[in-house]
């Protein structure tokens, strides 16, 4: 028995070593539901998809959760068994810390803040710079939404005073620092259980774009939003080094040139958003739009958790001079 298993693994691990040479598909792993009108994220990967097949390489997106959880996908992608994957910011934050600074609350004025820091502030330069040592190469930074507001289940929220007593579900202890912040409190939660989560008390509510609770179908628990516009909705593509790296130059242009071409397809669909917002009072979601005071208080009070974000002082100026042009 011992001699047929010890096969079995030969023949797999064969396998494994002969597929890239036999298959030269380019695989994309989703992470959202297929929805060209909904989610920003997915408009990248299709356009990014249909690219490549319009221009001569192969390639297929993978439905969200077909490949594994978001940590197995960068695992994937590190270690050069997939190709490409729409991925959560935080993900390549396990290899360096600088990518968070585009979750800093109230940083970013716009989209157009974001593309110049990354591009012309040659931020997205400098994340790959650390990221691409260990595997990963971050091809793209994309919007997802209009910026994150607030979601609960239980009250209103019109000001900061109005977080207390609500305990939301966070991505990561420096969101809880913002939560505590604002005076509510986080519990950090992975996106498979929020359902669950909201719908038993576990946590009341989360920071999101307004399209999320439309998409994921989540309106039937969630009863209120607070159009909070905190920092930009983002996700990110990443890409295996390994794979880039060994594409002729050929392929590397198509392959920068779908980026590219997804990249813009991606910021033209954010200027169809608008609408989201009546979408969420149709299904029943109780829509406030903060006052000017009442904004500068969530952002003057959000200034606070700076000190605890997963950067460095000099990684905030570095993204302060990258925004600025400077």
């Amino acid at each position: 028995m011992r001699h047929v298993n010890l096969l079995k693994g030969a023949t797999v691990a064969a396998a494994l070593t002969l597929a890239p040479a036999a298959q030269a598909q380019v695989k994309v792993a989703l992470d959202s539901p297929p929805d060209l009108e909904g989610s920003g994220s997915y408009v990248w990967a299709h356009s990014f998809v249909n690219y490549l097949n319009e221009n001569g390489m192969e390639a297929e997106e993978f439905a969200r959760g077909a490949l594994g959880g978001d940590d197995e996908l960068f695992d994937q992608v590190s270690q050069g068994l997939l190709e490409v994957s729409m991925s959560p910011l935080n993900i390549v934050g396990s290899i360096d810390k600088l990518i968070f600074g585009l979750r800093l609350p109230y940083f970013f004025k716009d989209m157009e803040e974001v593309d110049r820091a990354l591009e012309e502030g040659g931020m997205l330069e400098r994340i790959n710079a650390a990221t691409t040592d260990a595997g990963v190469r971050v091809l793209s930074v994309n919007v997802v939404g209009e910026a994150t507001g607030i979601f609960n289940t239980k009250k209103p929220v019109n000001s900061v005073a109005d977080m207390e007593g609500l305990r939301m579900r966070a991505l990561d202890e420096s969101q809880i620092e913002l939560y505590q912040a604002w005076g509510a409190t986080g519990t950090i939660v992975s996106w498979a259980e929020v359902p669950n989560a909201l719908q038993t008390g576990v946590a009341d509510g989360y920071l999101n774009p307004a399209f999320v609770p439309l998409l994921f179908g989540h309106t039937d628990f969630i009863r209120y939003f607070t159009d909070a516009r905190i920092a930009p909705s983002l996700r990110i593509t990443i890409a295996s080094e390994d794979w880039y790296q060994g594409l002729s130059e050929e392929d590397r242009a198509t392959v920068d040139a779908a980026v590219e071409a997804a990249t813009e397809a991606n910021r033209e669909w954010l200027g169809t958003q608008a609408a989201v917002i009546g979408k969420l009072r149709e299904a029943g979601v109780e829509v406030t739009e903060l006052s000017e005071a009442a904004r500068a208080e969530f952002r003057e009070a959000s200034a606070t958790a700076y000190d605890s974000w997963p950067l460095s002082a000099e990684q905030i100026d570095a993204w302060e001079a990258a925004k600025s042009g400077n």
